[in-house]
């Protein structure tokens, strides 16, 4: 019988070493990425306070509407660009982008590139 990896759990053991090194402040927030089969989640979080400051995710009213016939991709980059125009307006600039153990490629990338769109540094 063959074992087959548990793919999840490896993303975890990658996402807590990347823990180990990342931390957002006050002043430079963490933004946290999770991605399912279908939807994809993000938050902005202050880990000092332990609190998320804003998020954003593909099931929001604002981006279902807009995300009508569009690929996984799209609206990824969708996510990004809405949660950066949230951040700005409670007076996030700049963040620390926590992949969250996903390699940094597709709908993970198009957050990433959604994000510095829509005005946040990182």
């Amino acid at each position: 019988m063959l074992n087959k990896p548990d793919k999840n759990a490896e993303r975890t053991k990658r996402h807590n070493r990347l823990r180990n090194k990342l931390s957002g402040t006050s002043d430079i927030p963490r933004l946290n990425v999770y991605r399912s089969l279908n939807n994809i989640y993000s938050q902005i979080i202050d880990d000092e306070k332990g609190v998320t400051l804003t998020q954003a995710n593909s099931l929001e009213a604002a981006i279902v509407e807009k995300s009508s016939g569009k690929t996984k991709v799209e609206v990824a980059k969708l996510v990004g660009e809405f949660l950066a125009e949230k951040a700005l307006s409670i007076g996030v600039k700049s963040v620390v982008f926590d992949r969250g153990g996903y390699v940094y490629t597709g709908r993970i990338k198009a957050l990433a590139e959604g994000a510095r769109n829509g005005g946040l540094e990182f």
